[in-house]
């Protein structure tokens, strides 16, 4: 079941600072930090498992298994990428329940063609507002706790400009849609002008490298906003500090103090060795031979 700590915080008005998460091990290490919802990341957990681009080819099983894991070993709240609910009406209504089922706490939809593209790449399309805002009736209609909340992205920005998104954004809303994602709005005015004109919580993606300018916490609380989303932050600095460790192993033929780790001990439990050691230390001497 979902976590009811989301929707209770957005009503108190509390802002959600969700880094992206894509794999067991940055969940964990997001997990332990205290934020108020961990976003699992369409781009990166795509990229961690298979290796490709997040352009339409991570199927709705590819995601739900890797989400499904990431729920049931957190205890943060998990808002899930679901791309275009995977297909028609049905498979919308199969994605909402599938991603309720397993515990995810907030599931985001968006308005793109299918095969979707990363909301910060060019060449992205978008479908009839009436296409999507069956999909959002859809998704409201198929969830079973109003903690499970539906987050209506629209990708209408870059390609036929802010007043399209945000005309799309308020028929989502109207909709049912429970949270509104307006995609990659080009500068910092453009993030305002949405904050004024949308009558609903906003989710803002502040992607590294990315077509938004970065803005801080406190000022997009100033402005509205109820969540803000670091989805490249954790994959973009894994790179960088894994590429960096190996380089200095080539470099050197051996690890040298240039080299930053997160230390092995500290990893171990992590991962919850303390507990296997500790159960192997409590039963190791049963079914031994005398």
């Amino acid at each position: 079941m979902p976590d009811p700590a989301l929707k209770q915080a957005l009503a108190a008005g509390d802002f959600i600072l969700a880094p992206g998460v894509y794999d067991m091990i940055s969940a964990l290490i997001a997990d332990n930090m205290g934020f108020k919802a961990l976003y699992v990341t369409g781009y990166g957990t795509v990229a961690s498992y298979l290796g490709i681009p997040d352009a339409g080819i991570a199927t709705y099983r590819d995601m739900i298994e890797r989400i499904a894991q990431i729920v049931k070993l957190t205890k943060t709240p998990v808002i899930a990428d679901a791309d275009t609910g995977y297909g028609g009406l049905l498979n919308v209504r199969h994605t909402v329940r599938g991603y309720e089922y397993v515990g995810v706490s907030a599931i985001q939809l968006e308005d793109q063609e299918f095969p979707k593209k990363c909301g910060h790449t060019p060449n992205r399309r978008v479908v009839p507002m009436t296409d999507m805002v069956k999909k959002i009736e859809v998704a409201v209609d198929s969830r079973k706790s109003d903690d499970f909340l539906v987050i209506a992205r629209t990708d209408a920005r870059t390609g036929l400009g802010l007043d399209e998104a945000i005309r799309r954004a308020k028929a989502y809303a109207a909709a049912g849609a429970d949270i509104i994602f307006i995609e990659s709005p080009e500068s910092a005015d453009e993030v305002r002008q949405i904050a004024a004109e949308i009558d609903r919580p906003l989710l803002a993606n502040m992607v590294n490298g990315g077509r938004t300018p970065l803005m801080t916490a406190s000022e997009l609380q100033a402005l509205g906003y109820g969540i803000a989303i670091y989805p490249a932050l954790g994959f973009l600095a894994h790179g960088h500090a894994v590429r960096h460790a190996y380089r200095d192993l080539l470099d050197n033929g051996i690890t040298t103090d240039a080299v930053d780790l997160y230390p092995f001990k500290d990893f171990n439990t992590l991962l919850g060795f303390d507990d296997v050691w500790a159960f192997e230390q409590k039963f190791s001497e049963i079914g031994s031979d005398p």
